[in-house]
């Protein structure tokens, strides 16, 4: 119960981290956050009952620098929402693919990779798309919104309580 996830916000409601139960009831009881939103369940000590939070926000600013995104397989499968790009197909297995091959000149640049399912990515194999005769569902960008730290996407399904505090 004290390895649940709970959602970090800034003193602004800017998604900061994602914490464990265990270190958002100290920051709590220190007072240098209040919470949002509960979760299920209670903790439980020899004197007090209080609610699990699920949503905290810090009582103090954290400034932090803007930095530049990372092309990394789970940014990519993140901004692509795990969905094949080819085939429209929803899955957790999935592959880089660069939509012009590394071999004849495409670059390994946000907007020449996207995510694709295996069985997808072998039919492509080093080709283009309009020699393999595939069409992309959307064209690749480098991502949008200013979401500096990743969520898991298991946690994004389970959290419903966040999607308020998240930007689209």
């Amino acid at each position: 119960m004290v390895n649940l996830p709970v959602l970090v916000l800034n003193q602004n409601y800017e998604p900061l981290n994602v914490c464990r139960v265990r270190r958002a009831v100290v920051l709590l009881y220190r007072g240098k956050a209040e919470m949002l939103e509960n979760g299920t369940g209670f903790i439980h000590s020899a004197s007090h009952l209080s609610p699990l939070p699920s949503v905290i926000r810090l009582a103090y600013m954290i400034k932090r620098p803007r930095p530049q995104r990372k092309l990394t397989r789970l940014e990519v499968f993140n901004r692509d929402q795990y969905t094949c790009q080819y085939c429209g197909k929803q899955t957790n297995q999935l592959t880089l693919d660069h939509v012009i091959p590394r071999y004849r000149g495409g670059e390994h640049v946000w907007e020449n990779v996207v995510s694709a399912c295996i069985r997808c990515n072998r039919h492509k194999a080093g080709k283009t798309p309009n020699e393999a005769g595939m069409m992309l569902t959307r064209q690749p960008m480098p991502p949008r919104g200013n979401i500096f730290f990743y969520i898991p996407h298991s946690y994004l399904q389970a959290q419903s309580q966040w999607q308020k505090y998240l930007p689209q």
